[in-house]
C-alpha cells in the first residue's frame, strides 16, 4: 500500500491539473468581469454574479441554438453507430478475400489531414445546393469512413474481436443469416464498445464549430458553438456572459459521461485486448 502512494500522489496531481481549466471557467461564470483576471487570483465569487446565466442564455436564442445541436448530434450519433457497426462486424465477424488490405487501407485514411479535403467537400456540398442545410453536418456520419468514423470502426472492430466466434457458428447452424448474427449476437454483447462510440460522435459534434461556421450562413440554424463565439468580437469580449454560456453548454456532456462513465471505461478498456 505504501509504494503506492507516490503514484497516487501524481494521478491526484494530473487531475488536478486537468480539472484546473473547468474550475476557472465554473467560478468565472458566477463573476463579474472585472473579477477575473484580478492578482493573485479570485476563487470564490464575492459577490456572486447570478445574472450571468440568465442574461447570457437571453441575449441569444440559444434554445434554438440548443435544439438545432441536439437535431445535428441524434442523427450523426445514430448514423455513426449504425453504418460503424456494420463495418466493424464486416472487418472482424466475416471472411473475405482482401478484407485485412482493405482495412489497411481504411485506416491509412487517418493520416489524411482534415485540411487537404476542406476545400474539395465544401465545393462538393456547393455543387450539391446543400450549404446553409445540416446535410453537410449529418450525411457523412452515415458513411462508415467519414470523419472520424475510422476510429470508431477500428474500436468497434476490436471489441467484436473479443467475442468468441462460436457464438456465430452456433447461430449460423441455427439458420441464422450474418445480418441476423450482427443483430441478434453481436449488437447485444458490444454496448460497452457501442457507448464509447456513442460518447466520442456526441462530443464532437456537440463541441464542432468549424463545421457550422463553414456551412450555416442562417442564423436561425446556428448551433451551440457558434451562439458562443457572438459572445467575442474584434473589440469586445463579453467575458462573463461567455462564461456562463460556456458552463451551460458543457452541462450535458458531463451529465452524459457520468450517466455512462461505467459502460466507458469498459468499451475503453475491452477495444485493445485482441487484434
Amino acid at each position: 500500500m505504501r509504494a503506492r502512494i507516490p503514484l497516487y500522489i501524481a494521478l491526484a496531481a494530473g487531475a488536478a491539473a486537468t480539472l484546473l481549466p473547468f474550475v476557472w471557467l465554473v467560478r468565472s461564470a458566477f463573476m463579474q468581469d472585472a473579477q477575473m483576471f484580478i492578482s493573485p487570483p479570485q476563487w470564490i465569487p464575492d459577490p456572486f454574479q447570478w445574472s450571468n446565466f440568465t442574461e447570457a442564455l437571453t441575449a441569444q436564442p440559444f434554445g434554438r441554438y440548443f435544439l438545432n445541436t441536439v437535431i445535428i448530434a441524434v442523427i450523426s450519433v445514430l448514423g455513426t453507430v449504425l453504418t460503424c457497426s456494420v463495418a466493424a462486424f464486416s472487418f472482424s465477424r466475416l471472411r473475405w478475400r482482401g478484407r485485412n488490405v482493405v482495412f489497411g487501407v481504411l485506416l491509412s485514411s487517418v493520416m489524411l489531414p482534415y485540411a487537404v479535403t476542406l476545400i474539395p467537400t465544401f465545393v462538393m456540398w456547393q455543387e450539391l445546393g446543400a450549404l446553409n442545410t445540416i446535410a453537410p453536418l449529418t450525411v457523412p456520419s452515415w458513411f462508415a469512413g467519414a470523419g472520424g468514423g475510422v476510429l470508431n470502426v477500428f474500436l468497434l472492430r476490436q471489441f467484436f474481436l473479443t467475442i468468441p466466434y462460436e457464438l456465430d457458428e452456433a447461430a449460423y447452424i441455427d439458420g441464422a443469416s450474418p445480418w441476423r448474427v450482427f443483430w441478434m449476437v453481436v449488437m447485444p454483447l458490444s454496448k460497452p464498445a457501442i457507448v464509447v462510440v456513442t460518447i466520442f460522435t456526441f462530443i464532437g459534434t456537440w463541441n464542432d464549430f468549424l463545421g457550422p461556421l463553414l456551412y450555416l450562413n442562417d442564423e436561425e440554424k446556428y448551433t451551440l458553438s457558434i451562439g458562443l463565439a457572438s459572445f467575442q468580437s474584434i473589440y469586445i469580449t463579453q467575458w462573463g456572459y461567455l462564461m456562463a454560456a460556456s458552463a451551460a453548454v458543457i452541462a450535458p456532456i458531463i451529465a452524459l459521461f457520468f450517466f455512462l462513465q461505467r459502460y466507458f471505461i469498459e468499451g475503453v478498456t475491452l477495444t485493445g485486448i485482441k487484434n
